[in-house]
C-alpha cells in the first residue's frame, strides 16, 4: 500500500535519501559551520565597519575583567553590544540602564551563539535631555545616600592661613582667584593643578581632593584650612565632570571646609550639593573664603577703641568710689588715739612692774650671797667630812674580808664558787673551798662513817 505523505518524485530528486551524494550539476561542496560563522563575520564587518546607533541602555554591567556588556534597544529592536576594558575606562559618563546613548562602533558576529553584535569604541549621551536625565538620577542617588544633607556641612573658618585651590593652572578662574585674594586678604595658597574638563578630569579633580585631605597638620606642605573647587562657566557637558560620582563622594568625605565654584551663577552641578558652601562664580568663591582686610583692622582699632573707653569709664568710676568711701572712714588720730593712749598705759606699768621685778630679785640675791659667806661654807663643809667617815667606819665594820682576821673562815662551793651557807648547801656541792685570812683551802664534805658526798643535779648520794 503506497504512504499518502511519502513523494515518489521527491524520493528520485534524492530529496530524501538517507546518505548525502552530490547531484548532477551540483558544483557547490558542503561548509562546516563554522565556515559560514567566518564568512558571515567578514561579510557583516565588511559592510559595517563603522556605525552609530542611537538607543537605549538595558542590562548593563562591567565584568571583573574590566569589559562591559549592555543591550541598546528601541521601540521595535535590540542589539547587543560590547565594550573592551580600554574604551570603558575612557567613557565620559557612568553608564546606566535607561539612558538614551548613541554609540560609535563596528558591528560583528559571535560564532559561539550563532548572533550579531556591535562592538563599542565610544558611547556619548544622545542630547542634553539624556544628560539632563542622568543628572537628575545620580542626584537622587546620592541624595538617598545622605551626602547632600544640611547636618554634614561644615562650618567655613573665619580667617584661613592657608587656601587649596582645585582648578587648571591656566585660565581666568585661578587667576580672579588670586586677585580677589590679594585684594580683599592676602592669603597663602595652594594649587593643585587639574583638567576641569574632557576624559580624565573627574578622576583628577577627586584625587586632588583627597589630596589635599591626606596632608599631614604638620608637614613639608601646609595642610589648607579651606579648600576650593572652581571651574569657569559652559554647557552642561563641559561642566559634567563635577557631576560625576567620584568627585561627589570625594568632596563629600573631605574633611576641610570646602566650597564649590563650578559654572556661573545660573550652573548647577551635583559637586554644589555636596560641598559645605556654593558659590556663584570663582570670584565670589575668594569672597566667601576670606574677610576684608581693611574691615578687619577697622573692627579691631574700633574694638581697640571701646576698650580703652570702657577701662578709663572704669577707672574714673573706681576713684568716685574711694573718693567717697575716704569722706565716711574715721580721721587716723581719732582711729589710732585710743590705741596710743592704752600703749602708754601699758608701757607706764611695764616700767613699774620691772622696777619691782629688780628689787625683789636684788634682795633674794643678798639673802643668797649671805648664805655662801666662808665662815657658813666651812661648818657645811665639816658636817660633811664627818658624815662620810662615820658611814666609812660603817662599812669596815661590815666588811666580810674584816672577820677573817679575827679568825672566822668563809666557805663556799668549788664547782660555782657561791657561798655555803647550810649543812644541805654543803652536801650538795660536795667539793668546797676554805677561804681563810691567809689563803683558801680545798676539802670535800663526808658523813660519820667515812662517806663521801657528791654533788648531783638533785640531791646529794653516798659514793
Amino acid at each position: 500500500m503506497a504512504d499518502p505523505f511519502f513523494d515518489e518524485s521527491v524520493s528520485e530528486n534524492g530529496l530524501g535519501r538517507l546518505v548525502a551524494e552530490e547531484a548532477p550539476g551540483d558544483n557547490a561542496s558542503p561548509m562546516s559551520v563554522s565556515e559560514l560563522s567566518s564568512k558571515l563575520k567578514r561579510m557583516v564587518e565588511g559592510e559595517f565597519g563603522h556605525v552609530r546607533l542611537r538607543g537605549e541602555i538595558s542590562g548593563w554591567k562591567r565584568a571583573a575583567s574590566g569589559h562591559a556588556y549592555l543591550c541598546l534597544k528601541d521601540a521595535d529592536a535590540v542589539i547587543d553590544g560590547v565594550i573592551w576594558r580600554g574604551a570603558a575606562s575612557m567613557l565620559p559618563f557612568s553608564p546606566q540602564d535607561g539612558l538614551e546613548v548613541v554609540a560609535t562602533g563596528k558591528l560583528t558576529t559571535y560564532p559561539g551563539r550563532s548572533k550579531y553584535q556591535i562592538v563599542i569604541e565610544r558611547m556619548e549621551l544622545a542630547g542634553e535631555g539624556a544628560l539632563m536625565a542622568l543628572f537628575e538620577k545620580l542626584k537622587a542617588n546620592l541624595a538617598a545616600e545622605g551626602l547632600f544633607d544640611a547636618a554634614r556641612k561644615k562650618p567655613l573658618p573665619y580667617m584661613p592661613r592657608t587656601i587649596g585651590v582645585v582648578t587648571s593652572p591656566t585660565g581666568a578662574v585661578i587667576r580672579d582667584i588670586l586677585h580677589r585674594l590679594g585684594d580683599r586678604f592676602p592669603t597663602h595658597v595652594i594649587v593643585w593643578p587639574v583638567k576641569v574638563q574632557g576624559e580624565g578630569a573627574a578622576a583628577e579633580v577627586a584625587a586632588a581632593i583627597r589630596g589635599f585631605d591626606a596632608l599631614p597638620a604638620e608637614g613639608a606642605i601646609r595642610r589648607p584650612d579651606l579648600l576650593i573647587v572652581a571651574r569657569g562657566g559652559g554647557s552642561i557637558e563641559d561642566l559634567w565632570a563635577f557631576n560625576e560620582e567620584a568627585v561627589v563622594r570625594a568632596i563629600a568625605a573631605c574633611s576641610i571646609p570646602l566650597i564649590s565654584a563650578v559654572g556661573h551663577e545660573t550652573d548647577t552641578s551635583l559637586a554644589d550639593f555636596a560641598a559645605d558652601l556654593r558659590a556663584p562664580t570663582p570670584t565670589a568663591a575668594a569672597e566667601m573664603a576670606v574677610p576684608v582686610r581693611a574691615e578687619v583692622a577697622s573692627n579691631i582699632a574700633s574694638l581697640a577703641l571701646r576698650t580703652e573707653r570702657c577701662a578709663r569709664r572704669y577707672h574714673e568710676r573706681a576713684c568716685e568710689r574711694l573718693t567717697a568711701l575716704v569722706r565716711v572712714l574715721p580721721r587716723r588720730d581719732a582711729l589710732l588715739g585710743p590705741q596710743r593712749q592704752k600703749m602708754d598705759d601699758l608701757g607706764g606699768r611695764l616700767d613699774r612692774a620691772l622696777e619691782r621685778r629688780v628689787t625683789a630679785a636684788r634682795g633674794q640675791l643678798d639673802r643668797s650671797a649671805g648664805a655662801l659667806r666662808p665662815a657658813m661654807l666651812g661648818q657645811r663643809l665639816e658636817a660633811a667630812r664627818q658624815r662620810l667617815e662615820a658611814a666609812a667606819r660603817h662599812l669596815e665594820l661590815v666588811d666580810p674580808d674584816k672577820l677573817l682576821e679575827r679568825g672566822y673562815v668563809r666557805v663556799g662551793a668549788k664547782a660555782s664558787g657561791k657561798v655555803v651557807m647550810t649543812v644541805a648547801d654543803a652536801r650538795a656541792a660536795g667539793a668546797i673551798t676554805l677561804q681563810f685570812r691567809d689563803g683558801t683551802v680545798d676539802a670535800r664534805v663526808e658523813r660519820p662513817g667515812g662517806k663521801t658526798y657528791a654533788a648531783s643535779p638533785s640531791q646529794p648520794s653516798l659514793l
